[in-house]
């Protein structure tokens, strides 16, 4: 099972340039501490918004013209991305083996799957998980429960690929085999994983099987 943002397609590193180029622009700092919090983790559990941190470190601006100028940028960044070394390769390696594919995602639908959708990557997965269809996202492992369960697998027996440890986090107390591809913005000292490696092109699936027993 995939993550979306940083696993797929590196969106986060936009998430993150687009707001401090916001902050910078109205001469206050975006804390590193807020968004390596938020990263992989679901919306749900984020009890304040960028603008809000703005708001509080005393920039006076109209909400509307912050969340345009961020979404301005934000686009021009992600207008410029590839996907991921070694993505391609695990997902057509999986169908050839006949293997489930699924997309576990803090994100909502409207992101992932728009995103997917434009990449051609959406019909080769069986299954897309997201905020959306949980209570509660990662670091819960409500998502990839919800994956394992609408794919008819054994968590024992399923890989995850993730960037974040709050994704990794959720993933391990599913039960699931965890594969963490970090990328800068990671904290690697949070990572719980069963596996680090720099990119899925250093690793094959008929590899991984063996250690799942």
């Amino acid at each position: 099972m995939f993550d979306f943002d940083g696993l797929i397609l590196e969106t986060e590193t936009p998430e993150v340039r687009s707001w401090e180029a916001v902050f910078r622009h109205h001469g206050a700092e975006y804390p590193e501490w807020y968004w390596r919090y938020t990263l992989g983790r679901g919306a749900e559990q984020v009890m304040k918004g960028p603008y809000d941190l703005l708001v509080e470190q005393g920039v006076r601006a109209e909400r509307d013209d912050v969340l345009r100028m961020r979404g301005h940028l934000l686009a021009e960044m992600l207008a410029e991305l590839e996907i991921l070394p070694g993505v391609v390769d695990r997902i057509r390696e999986a169908q050839a083996l006949g293997a489930k594919l699924g997309v576990a995602s803090s994100s909502k639908h409207a992101w992932v799957d728009g995103h997917l959708d434009r990449l051609g990557l959406l019909p080769m997965f069986d299954e897309v998980v997201c905020a959306d269809d949980v209570e509660r996202a990662k670091p819960f492992p409500d998502l990839y429960r919800l994956c394992c369960d609408r794919m008819g697998a054994s968590p024992r027996r399923s890989v995850a690929f993730e960037d974040s440890a709050n994704g990794a986090r959720a993933a391990k107390e599913a039960g699931l085999y965890v594969v963490a591809v970090p990328t800068h913005l990671t904290n690697r000292d949070e990572l719980v994983a069963d596996r680090i490696v720099d990119s899925l092109a250093e690793i094959s699936l008929a590899e991984l099987s063996a250690s799942l027993g």
